[in-house]
């Protein structure tokens, strides 16, 4: 059975195991599906300043701080105790074309020359973690909430914003992997 659980899961066996959480939330309570408020719930228990946007009865909201525990814990004990000790394979074409960008790809495919401890007090850590975290937040914020949100709890049930918020993610996802992302790389 072990063996089973760490081997790597077809795209839609995972896909319906996370879209099924939508309907058990709505069953179990009528709780809906998202990450990004937890962050405003942790800054309302833990910042008693006297900000409107954080006076609010957080803890009516306390099942969304242990879901997010819950990821946290659940992807440590994946990566711990049930990672796949096979390397991962990925495309040669997508390796070709990460190189083409003088991104190296290594066995944990964390581009070491993007994400390296060198980096974050460079202009292009200023770029990717300041500015990128940046637009993350101001994104997530303006759209009313995160991906997870609006793509998998918004679009089951059918919301209209979530359905333009989602279009955009996915349209300035594009637009940074084919446009801004070759031009960045380009600078360093």
């Amino acid at each position: 059975m072990l063996e089973f659980i760490r081997q790597p899961w077809p795209w839609y066996v995972a896909g319906a195991l996370i879209g099924l959480t939508v309907p058990a939330l709505l069953l179990l309570g009528n709780k809906h599906f998202g990450i990004s408020s937890s962050l405003r719930h942790i800054c309302a228990a833990c910042l008693p300043a006297n900000i409107p946007f954080f006076k609010y009865n957080w803890r009516r909201e306390m099942w969304n701080l242990f879901f997010v525990a819950g990821v946290l814990l659940g992807g440590l004990v994946a990566t711990q105790l049930l990672s796949n000790p096979d390397p991962i394979q990925v495309a040669p074409a997508t390796i070709a074309a990460l190189e083409s960008h003088n991104v190296v790809v290594d066995s944990n495919l964390m581009p070491s020359s993007i994400f390296s401890f060198e980096n974050l007090f460079s202009l292009k850590g200023l770029i990717f973690f300041v500015l990128g975290g940046f637009l993350v937040g101001f994104g997530t914020r303006y759209a009313g909430g995160c991906t997870s949100g609006h793509a998998i709890m918004g679009l089951s049930t059918l919301q209209w914003p979530s359905l333009v918020a989602t279009c955009c993610f996915m349209t300035g996802g594009f637009a940074m992997v084919h446009v801004f992302f070759p031009f960045i790389m380009k600078l360093f």
